[in-house]
């Protein structure tokens, strides 16, 4: 393995023997973690789970339940997470799709390779690189290294951002150097949320921090 890899794996390590196992995504089925990951766009996730809560509550949580329910009445469920007008076209345009292609069986979604798994929910009005990515992972289970705003900070203050410093840059830097593991992927940028939110923050509580030794920010 190269030196970049090596030091991925130590982060890795440090983090995991400092926090511990994950348990990620927090959701009951793969269709939830998909409603949680576009739901949870530009919102904390105590937001989320509001949302999620008042959709169980009105019994839609399914494809189907969610295609009948109207945009508005949609929105309004969905109010604590913000930006909800918004959400609720994406989430339609959503569960449109898995009922039109593929008959709301995400078995049949998640039959399909990574690179067309992914190329397809990115076809979806509100689908961006990291929402397609964490579906992929959580709901799918397939190995796929998601990048979001914590993960580009730890790296780039870790002295190991990519040239580029694009979304395909970043991912790349994990999955070309870690072997390509669905649960390594998937603890990893769990841990990597967990010290962005608690220690590596835009101030950081550098004096806390797991990661000290190999930092040079």
């Amino acid at each position: 393995m190269s030196a970049i890899g090596d030091a991925l794996l130590e982060i890795y390590h440090r983090l995991l023997s400092h926090y511990g196992p994950q348990h990620w995504w927090p959701a009951e089925d793969p269709f939830e973690v998909i409603l949680g990951a576009i739901l949870t766009q530009a919102t904390a996730w105590t937001n989320v789970e509001q949302a999620l809560s008042n959709l169980k509550a009105e019994t839609a949580l399914t494809p189907a339940a969610l295609r009948d329910l109207p945009r508005d009445r949609l929105a309004a469920l969905i109010r604590p997470c913000g930006y909800y007008n918004a959400k609720a076209v994406k989430v339609k345009a959503f569960v449109e799709r898995l009922g039109a292609r593929y008959g709301d069986d995400l078995g049949q979604l998640f039959a399909l390779e990574i690179v067309d798994l992914r190329r397809e929910l990115l076809s979806i009005h509100g689908v961006g690189e990291e929402t397609a990515d964490s579906i992929i992972l959580y709901a799918a289970k397939k190995p796929v290294f998601v990048i979001d705003a914590y993960t580009r900070r730890i790296i780039r203050r870790l002295g190991l951002a990519p040239e580029g410093d694009s979304y395909g840059a970043f991912q790349a830097l994990f999955t070309k150097k870690l072997p390509p593991e669905e649960k390594l992927y998937n603890e990893y940028h769990a841990l990597l949320v967990r010290h962005g939110k608690e220690v590596c923050r835009k101030a950081p509580r550098c004096q806390n921090c797991c990661l000290r030794p190999l930092c040079p920010y």
